[in-house]
Order: C-alpha cells, then structure tokens, then sequence
C-alpha cells in the first residue's frame, strides 16, 4: 500500500515539510559519502528558510498547549487509561518546555554561526573535503538547534494522524467526492495498492474534498482513470 498526505490546512502543509526535511536530513548525516552530506547541508539550509519564518515557534507553541488542555479534559474519563493519558501530557509538556526554552527565533544560532553561513554563501568551500567523521559532528551539532522543533512536530503530526478515522471508498470511475459539512479538517490521508499504478489527484477545502485517480498512457502522459478504483481514506480533525 501507497500511503498519500493532503493538507487541508496551511500550518499543516508546513509541519509535514518540515518533518520530510528532517528525515531525509537525518538519513543523509549518517552516510559516510562527502556527497551525501553536501545535500545533508543544503537540507540543513532548507529547514533554516522554513523554520525562520517569524511566526512557526509561537503556531507550535499553541498548537501543544491546545492539545493539553483537551487531554486534560479526558481526566476521569473512564474510557481513558489514565498511565496513557499521562504518558501523551508528559511528552507534550517536555516538548513545549524544550522549544519555548529557545531564545528568538528557531536556529537562530546558526544564522549567526559565521562559518557555517560562509559555507552557504560560497560554495566553493571545501567543507565536503574534511574528514567523514568531524563532517558528521558538524551536521549533527548543527541539526541539533532545531531537535526541540523536530520533536515538537513529530509529536503534533502523530497526535493528528492518530485523531483521524479509516473508511474503505470506492471511487466510482476513478473520481471520489465527500462533502465536509463545514466540519474542520486539517489532513486527509489516502492508501491505495501501488499494484494499481495509478496516482490520486486530490483537491480539498473547508466543504469539500475530491480524489481523482490518474494513471499514465503508453506515451507517459498522465490521464484520468475510468475503473473503479478500492481505497483507504482517513480524514484527521
């Protein structure tokens, strides 16, 4: 199975940019190509360009403490284990300690860093050329200014994802369309058999989402599928 994300909302499309970047940052510092960790570095500068705009830390700030105060309102609840619900307050609180702990913005410190900004203004500088480990201690101290924020929008994307609800769809000729009933979304989620080949083209807004599938022709264009087509969607609130 494919597992495809939308976001239906702004902040949303951000965190789970933010969360690529940060995979992909982390899998590239740990190999031991010189090639591997100049794009580990241009990674590096793409998360310093999301994360400096001005208003991200103070979004994820309220965003974790919205969502304490709402597992706090669950205590009592016989429904609810009371070890798990402390085990998700805790995680949130040691994340909101840890990221409002850091002074301006998130990775100012490196803005600052002379060296490492000369690096990303002259490309010519043979930073790849030094030895493999001291290039990893340098991504790895580097990455380390934003471990607060990476955490924090781990913490927040899984909370989502797990908030949502699976349907089995059927997509009549290939499109799909569910009306939202003005009821807020922040993400849908779709898996489908990457045996079908085909690719969802996904639309959505505050009243509405739709799925169309597309698949290739033989020239490698791509065309609207006319099957019907099985798949899995979970729309997160």
């Amino acid at each position: 199975m494919i597992l495809y994300e939308y976001p239906l909302h702004e902040r949303v499309r951000t965190l789970l940019r933010l969360e690529h970047l940060f995979r992909r940052a982390d899998v590239l510092q740990q190999s031991a190509l010189p090639e591997h960790h100049h794009f580990a570095l241009v990674t590096l500068f793409e998360i310093m360009d999301v994360a400096s705009r001005q208003d991200l830390k103070s979004e994820i700030l309220k965003e974790l403490e919205r969502h304490r105060q709402t597992f706090i309102g669950y205590r009592g609840n016989p429904a609810v284990a009371e070890s798990a619900l402390d085990a998700v307050l805790g995680e949130l609180d040691q994340a909101y300690q840890a990221l409002g702990q850091q002074h301006g913005r998130v990775g100012q410190s490196l803005q600052d860093n002379e060296w490492l900004m000369a690096i990303r203004s002259r490309a010519g500088i043979p930073w790849q050329h030094l030895p493999q480990q001291q290039r990893q201690s340098n991504l790895a101290q580097w990455l380390q200014a934003f471990a607060p924020l990476a955490s924090s929008i781990e913490l927040l994307l899984r909370l989502l994802r797990d908030a949502g609800s699976t349907r089995k769809i059927q997509a009549v000729n290939g499109a799909y369309q569910q009306q939202l009933a003005g009821k807020a979304y922040q993400l849908l989620r779709l898996r489908i058999d990457g045996a079908l080949g085909l690719i969802p083209e996904i639309t959505g807004h505050r009243l509405m989402v739709s799925v169309r599938f597309m698949q290739p022709d033989a020239d490698w264009r791509i065309t609207p599928s006319s099957d019907e087509v099985p798949f899995d969607m979970t729309l997160c609130p």
